[in-house]
């Protein structure tokens, strides 16, 4: 008679939560400060440039708005483009899952807490 242990059982009831929740993925990308803000700004900009959104992201460092944004584009969020201009021009936007994700934070905004 085989027998199981509770914490094998554990492991792999997580391995299959992981491995079939979205909304799991989904919060691990935005995990981390200023990624949602980042999400709502271009949400309600549309697209802009990284001057206008270091403007409108009170308190968030150039460094670390860099690394938000290189983030959330490796995590399909945000798309990036530039122009090889002296300087260079660089504009960044949602993707569609972005502008999804967006909606989202609109509908939790209006949740009172």
């Amino acid at each position: 008679m085989e027998t199981t242990r509770k914490t094998d059982l554990t492991a792999d009831v997580g391995a299959e939560i992981n491995n079939y929740c979205a909304a799991d993925t989904l919060l691990r990308k935005l995990w981390g400060q200023w990624k949602t803000h980042v999400i709502y700004v271009l949400g309600e900009q549309h697209a802009c440039r990284f001057g206008v959104l270091r403007r409108t992201i009170t308190g968030i460092s150039p460094k670390v708005l860099t690394q938000r944004l290189r983030e959330l584009e490796a995590d399909g969020l945000v798309w990036r483009e530039q122009e090889n201009t002296i300087p260079p021009k660089v504009t960044y936007g949602l993707t569609k899952t972005g502008l999804a994700v967006h909606a989202v934070l609109k509908d939790i905004e209006k949740i009172e807490v």
